[in-house]
């Protein structure tokens, strides 16, 4: 596991529930911010027993883009409006307000004290 997936992984800890964050967001907290794709990769990489959060980073459209058959968007949708996120089905897309539910998180230096 690389350094990079580990500080993508304790960001995406600090998600709270009935929150999300994007993959660029993360990304950009990494000082990294055309590495979306990666952030998406990593998390992709998490063994099944993960604590971390995987399904609280959805795409900066604020749609679920998951591209993982062992977790399929419904089952990402599914865990969201477990912890109250309104998510809607449009034309076969599983959207959320990201102007209701983004995550506004602190710094990183904030966000490296919480470990």
């Amino acid at each position: 596991m690389t350094d990079f997936y580990n500080k993508v992984y304790r960001i995406a800890r600090q998600i709270p529930k009935g929150h999300v964050a994007t993959y660029g967001q993360i990304a950009a907290l990494l000082s990294t911010p055309r590495a979306a794709r990666m952030v998406g990769t990593a998390l992709r990489s998490l063994p099944d027993d993960s604590d971390v959060p995987w399904h609280r980073v959805i795409s900066g459209k604020g749609i679920i883009t998951i591209e993982n058959m062992e977790h399929p968007t419904e089952e990402q949708a599914n865990l969201l409006m477990a912890e109250g996120v309104i998510v809607t089905k449009v034309d076969g897309e599983y959207t959320i307000n990201l102007k209701e539910y983004l995550w506004s998180p602190e710094s990183l230096e904030a966000l490296s004290d919480k470990r």
